[in-house]
């Protein structure tokens, strides 16, 4: 006569009382974790939204020909958007394509407006001033998970300007935000793509510089493009000034953004 297990019968009965409370507790731990993991990736945009901020801004830069594009290596899949310009040491700003950008100095509005130079109208015409060319470039960074600025500088002569050079052309009214120095700040790196020296204005800073930016956007439920954003704030500490054009442009395109479902791939920002 087959006699039942009754404690192997308690035990599957525990069993199953403990798992009956254990999943539901497991599945809440996932649920928090994707929750922290979705607020974290909204604070700190992934590359694929880096690409589409860049592209929208790429897209306005080339409808007032402000000279950014992007540009992509051979090596690599990896890409950023980079402008080339040169300064003249009043403060005007000329860039590679011949079109004038934003004046750094209080300039006169006519003289703002004068039809721009080109390469050789430059040298020729500046032979008693110093012409500085300024490449300033913009790559994401997986550490920070935030848009760096790289920048070099050199004369015309192809001669580079050293960090003490860089520092001494910030414009005063910046140097006091820059910390307490300038080797804190801006510093000279590896370029990651092309692996050539650039100036580099460190990335610790930038969460905590766009937190508020992000936070207020939120608040008034407006988006604004992170790029644009960004760089009009840590651009003119390096002589990088954006037009207002690109803040109004942002606003207009507030119904096409969507800073987590947007994913542009570099092939598309090469396009531009």
């Amino acid at each position: 006569m087959y006699i039942p297990n009754f404690c192997l019968f308690k035990e599957i009965s525990e069993l199953a009382e403990f798992f009956s409370v254990f999943i539901p507790q497991l599945m809440l731990i996932v649920f928090i974790f994707q929750l922290l993991f979705s607020m974290e990736e909204d604070e700190f945009f992934g590359e694929e939204t880096f690409q589409h901020y860049c592209a929208e801004f790429i897209k306005h830069s080339q409808k007032i020909g402000d000279g950014w594009e992007w540009r992509t290596s051979k090596d690599c899949s990896d890409g950023y958007m980079c402008k080339t310009q040169f300064q003249i040491k009043n403060g005007t700003a000329v860039s590679h394509r011949g079109t004038s950008a934003h004046v750094q100095t209080c300039l006169p509005m006519e003289e703002a407006l004068e039809p721009p130079l080109d390469d050789f109208e430059v040298t020729e015409t500046t032979t008693a001033t110093e012409v500085i060319k300024y490449e300033y470039h913009v790559l994401y960074s997986c550490s920070y998970q935030v848009p760096v600025l790289y920048f070099r500088a050199s004369f015309l002569d192809g001669s580079p300007l050293a960090l003490k050079d860089i520092w001494e052309g910030v414009h005063e009214c910046y140097k006091t935000r820059l910390l307490h120095g300038p080797w804190d700040t801006i510093t000279q790196q590896e370029h990651p793509i092309l692996g050539q020296p650039f100036f580099v204005l460190h990335p610790c800073k930038t969460n905590e510089l766009m937190t508020p930016v992000l936070k207020n956007s939120q608040k008034i439920n407006r988006n604004v493009n992170y790029i644009t954003s960004w760089l009009s704030m840590v651009g003119p500490a390096v002589g990088l000034n954006l037009p207002l054009s690109y803040a109004r442009a942002a606003f207009q395109d507030e119904g096409n953004v969507n800073r987590q479902d947007s994913s542009v791939e570099p092939k598309s920002l090469e396009e531009l």
